[in-house]
């Protein structure tokens, strides 16, 4: 497609990839009846596509020292090394989740304004500092400074750059990238807790926390470098982002019932996983599990959350999102109500094999839920709002089930009453009313 030579550029639309062909598109140019100049490009390959949702998935594995399962292998040795008890640790892991779960709003203005991959260079830097300094903490108030800024580096900024590079840049079967970029970013998180456990047992928590930031550092950095630029926010920007600029604001957003549904599915996630997965070598100790079966059962977790993502992901454009969401929150549910019944064995198998579908399934469908009723105009925004709530959530977690064991000596009424949660979000997951990102109003 060619265009008007003397047409100007403002008007241009740009494309990724294609040569120009030999058609004039005539399109209403302000109030004037002249041709717009279109100039479209081919869209770019397979090697592209796979570089870039490969590459986010690796810096989304590399959220692991933040995440709940690396953090998870180290509570019991700083409850030794520390001196304080399961719930003052608890506490300060709600206190600090809290404390750096209030950032993430602000994180994904920033990546409207400045682009992912920006944003993703610095918080990678930061993340990798912040991990150092953790390593000298001698005290629970300086175990709850370090926990305020790996939960908002790792689970929090870097997570949501990760995710929101690939929604705003990748267009061609979004759905099924955003999905394998959930699925790497789990199979990473979720092995996690095997090799903190080593990296403990061989030196402990100050040296495994150096080697983390060491880790974040030399892979987070080069990788932010390779990925394509995208800074929706500036005029002129040297290569636009393919994505549509179509979508809602923030506050339209916020005043559908979808929204809420899709946050309080993650909310739900983030509090119950992160309640089991903290607490998982007592839980499972009390249903007659060893110390290394307990550990282990983080594998067969990573095995259906490696699958649900990929599975759920790649149906994400085809399906209506909402159903990526009842699968999640009846896994939940299920895993909760199952917990009674839970010994070491197969049905130990069986409830890994649950607990990690409820939360892959979830992951390799909200962000693309997301992007499908809101559209990409503002993501980041959106996400950050949703993404900051599903992190306060994890702090509760933890928390709810550490007084829950220390009222009635048992993780099992917290379980059960916890499955509320997941079946009322179900239920309004069926009947809430989608939103249209081509139809959306904004501010």
């Amino acid at each position: 497609m060619i265009v008007r030579p003397d047409a100007p550029t403002s008007h241009q639309e740009t494309l990724i990839g294609s040569p120009p062909s030999t058609t004039e598109i005539p399109l209403p140019l302000n109030p004037s009846t002249e041709p717009v100049p279109v100039t479209r490009r081919r869209p770019r390959g397979r090697l592209w596509w796979w570089g870039v949702v490969v590459g986010a998935g690796i810096v989304s594995g590399l959220t692991a020292p933040g995440q709940t399962a690396g953090l998870s292998p180290l509570v019991d040795p700083l409850i030794t090394t520390l001196d304080i008890t399961r719930t003052e640790i608890s506490t300060a892991y709600l206190i600090g989740t809290l404390a750096g779960a209030v950032a993430l709003p602000f994180i994904g203005r920033a990546l409207d304004r400045w682009g992912a991959r920006s944003v993703m260079m610095i918080v990678g830097v930061v993340f990798a500092l912040l991990l150092a300094a953790a390593s000298f903490v001698t005290d629970i108030f300086g175990l709850t400074g370090a926990y305020a800024g790996l939960r908002m580096a790792g689970q929090g900024a870097l997570s949501l750059t990760a995710v929101t590079i690939v929604a705003r840049t990748v267009t061609h079967r979004s759905g099924l990238a955003l999905g394998i970029t959930s699925a790497i970013g789990s199979a990473g998180i979720s092995l996690a807790p095997l090799g903190v456990e080593r990296l403990v047992a061989a030196s402990d928590v100050a040296t495994t926390w150096r080697i983390e930031s060491l880790a974040v550092l030399a892979i987070v950095l080069p990788i932010s470098l390779l990925l394509p630029r995208d800074a929706p926010g500036r005029k002129g920007s040297e290569r636009p982002t393919e994505a549509p600029a179509e979508g809602w604001d923030l506050r339209p957003a916020l005043r559908t019932g979808m929204f809420w549904v899709l946050t309080g599915a993650i909310f739900c996630t983030g509090m119950l996983t992160t309640a089991l997965a903290f607490h998982q070598i007592s839980i499972l100790g009390q249903q007659g599990f060893s110390t290394v079966e307990a550990a282990a059962n983080f594998a067969y977790q990573t095995i259906t959350a490696l699958l649900a993502t990929l599975a759920v992901g790649s149906l994400a454009d085809r399906i209506d999102p909402r159903w990526g969401v009842v699968f999640s929150m009846a896994m939940m549910a299920g895993t909760l109500l199952f917990l009674p019944f839970v010994e070491s064995g197969v049905l130990g198998i069986l409830y890994g094999l649950m607990l990690g579908a409820a939360g892959g399934g979830l992951r390799g469908i909200e962000a693309a839920a997301f992007v499908r009723y809101y559209g990409r105009r503002r993501i980041g925004t959106i996400r950050g709002v949703a993404t900051s709530i599903g992190l306060a959530s994890t702090a509760l977690g933890p928390l709810v089930f550490a007084l829950g064991f220390g009222a009635t000596g048992s993780y099992i009424e917290t379980a059960l009453v916890s499955a509320l949660l997941p079946l009322g979000i179900l239920i309004a997951a069926i009947v809430v009313r989608a939103p249209v990102a081509s139809s959306a109003p904004v501010d």
